[in-house]
């Protein structure tokens, strides 16, 4: 160190200020980089935890949870109105290998990949619903067996007419069944026709097309407005 200090001290002014700011720049430069790895590092903590916590708010997607939105068929509008509710369509969540699909009832019952079912809802929105104790009822046997009690209606045709049969098969009608014939689980108590808004003049339109002058008001429905106010089931996702 004497050595070091008496070879510097003997050198010119002009040479040893030149060594000494450019040992001040590297010192500097140094210290720029670790800063600049420390920022880096707390830009990506802060990145992981956050997605961490957007994640811990939205609770993963399930098989049998249920999903609802407002169609944008020329049904819909009547829909709504008769019974009083924007949620017009609605279908079965299933987990396939290659993704998330939704089990409905259109033209045909098909499965259909969620994120074109959500780009068909008005402006993608969208409600899913999961029964209360699905934690102890819904297994993977149960589910299984809904998966299997819902493929005997794949690629039957929807039903316009809202009969309660097995031929044609309309959205709400579909996964109610389904849980019904698999779990005696009924999610909705049944209407009739008479029991709906029919004033509305969508709803009126909409009944001369299908019916005519023959309205069967006795006839057995499900709305998807009843299965979404079923108090066996909670919110789970709204978006």
């Amino acid at each position: 160190a004497r050595l070091v200090s008496s070879s510097t001290s003997a050198m010119p002014n002009v040479i040893r200020h030149a060594i000494f700011k450019e040992r001040k720049i590297c010192w500097k430069g140094n210290l720029g980089v670790k800063l600049m790895k420390k920022v880096i590092l707390c830009f990506f903590f802060s990145f992981v935890l956050l997605m961490a916590c957007q994640n811990s708010g939205t609770p993963k997607l399930q098989d049998g949870d249920i999903i609802f939105h407002t169609s944008t068929s020329s049904q819909s509008k009547a829909i709504q109105a008769a019974t009083h509710s924007k949620y017009s369509h609605m279908g079965i969540i299933y987990h396939m290998d290659n993704g998330i699909y939704v089990f409905e009832a259109v033209q045909p019952v098909k499965l259909t990949p969620l994120k074109d079912w959500i780009k068909r809802g008005k402006g993608q929105h969208y409600v899913v619903k999961r029964l209360k104790n699905a934690e102890k009822i819904l297994t993977p046997a149960v589910i299984k067996k809904l998966k299997e009690e819902g493929y005997k209606y794949l690629g039957k045709d929807y039903d316009l007419y809202f009969e309660w049969s097995d031929e044609r098969i309309y959205c709400s009608e579909l996964v109610w069944k389904i849980y019904k014939n698999v779990l005696d689980i009924e999610l909705g108590k049944l209407q009739r026709i008479k029991d709906f808004d029919l004033s509305h003049p969508e709803v009126k339109a909409k009944m001369k097309e299908r019916y005519g002058d023959n309205i069967p008001f006795e006839e057995l429905v499900i709305s998807p407005d009843r299965i979404f106010k079923s108090d066996l089931l909670k919110t789970v996702v709204q978006k």
